[in-house]
């Protein structure tokens, strides 16, 4: 029998999808788009800024947002998703959709950093130690010299969350006109 950690590791991308049948509940106003829309676009950047810094499989990325949180990838979906329920003013699902989130995504986490701890070992063990594991801490720990690169955002192909947040955005703005 499968393990929960495995289960939700195949579930979470498909079971995202299905967010899109939510977008027929939402009626966005022009304040909450901005809102939600503003909290959108935070989690993007951090999404953005977390890619061009994780070369996957290559090396433990530490630099950048990377020294404040184990999972700023993570952190920036969240974000996203949450910008996106506020500007269509599903307030309702907030609380039900960051149970969800925490369920699926701690998991996930989880059996990362055991693939994490196989391929780096105690440098892993020593970064776990000093960077939590979603929520940041803004004072960074020390990590080894390295820079944003925009060529890892491209091989890590976040161009396609942010087309997706853009489309989603597009949308509730039309549905804010046309109820």
């Amino acid at each position: 029998m499968a393990s929960w950690e495995s289960i939700a590791q195949k579930i979470r991308v498909p079971l995202s999808r299905f967010g899109v049948v939510l977008l027929l509940f939402m009626h966005p106003s022009r304040q909450s788009l901005v809102i939600g829309g503003v909290i959108a676009a935070f989690g993007a950047l951090i999404r953005i800024w977390a890619a061009g810094y994780i070369d996957k499989g290559k090396s433990l990325a530490t630099a950048g947002p990377y020294a404040m949180t184990r999972n700023p990838l993570y952190l920036g979906s969240l974000f996203m998703a949450l910008g996106i329920f506020i500007a269509g003013q599903l307030y309702w699902l907030l609380l039900p959709f960051v149970i969800l989130y925490i369920a699926l995504y701690y998991p996930v986490m989880k059996r990362e950093e055991q693939e994490l701890l196989q391929g780096y070992g105690d440098s892993f063990v020593a970064y776990a130690g000093r960077v939590p594991m979603l929520f940041p801490s803004f004072t960074p720990a020390a990590s080894a010299p390295s820079s944003f690169q925009w060529s890892l955002v491209r091989r890590n192909r976040e161009h396609r969350h942010m087309i997706a947040l853009a489309l989603l955005l597009a949308f509730l703005i039309v549905r804010s006109y046309f109820p």
